[in-house]
């Protein structure tokens, strides 16, 4: 029987196993405008919890991963909106990096629709993502912007 705290630990994993598989799909959206509807596919059938190349992908809480990607593709330029205000003079989406963008959009999404996820653990996670991708300097700037759109979005 499983504990609780290995049950949460477990969701937990999963959950951050989801945010970086939907961060990965909306950036190849981004690159190849493959359709969230193929994407979704894609991501079931051959990489959440797949072995690719000798690397395990972790299960990921599947609803979670389409809920992130379906609806950061829905609510795309509300999302837009709010980190391009955000950002400082001078600078606009197009110049972030495409995976960068998709890091912003996805911790957005979830900043503004899932209320039932703390904000500490949405930015906190999407920093995490950006270690995987960027530097340090790089991962702060997550941190700083998301918190930013969390002071608005979750007042």
């Amino acid at each position: 029987m499983s504990t609780p705290n290995s049950r949460t630990k477990g969701r937990s994993q999963a959950r951050a196993a989801s945010r970086l598989a939907a961060v990965q799909a909306l950036y190849q959206h981004d690159m190849e405008g493959t359709s969230i509807t193929a994407l979704l596919h894609e991501f079931h059938q051959h990489r959440l919890g797949a072995t690719i190349e000798d690397a395990e992908y972790a299960e990921a809480e599947v609803d979670f991963f389409d809920d992130v990607v379906k609806g950061t593709a829905a609510r795309l330029d509300e999302i837009d909106t709010a980190i391009a205000a955000k950002l400082a003079k001078g600078w606009n989406l197009a110049r972030l990096d495409k995976s960068m963008r998709a890091i912003l959009r996805a911790g957005s999404y979830e900043l503004m629709a899932r209320p039932d996820v703390p904000v500490g653990t949405v930015i906190t996670e999407y920093v995490d993502v950006a270690h995987a991708f960027f530097d340090k300097r790089e991962a702060g700037f997550v941190n700083g912007l998301l918190d930013a759109i969390a002071k608005d979005v979750r007042a």
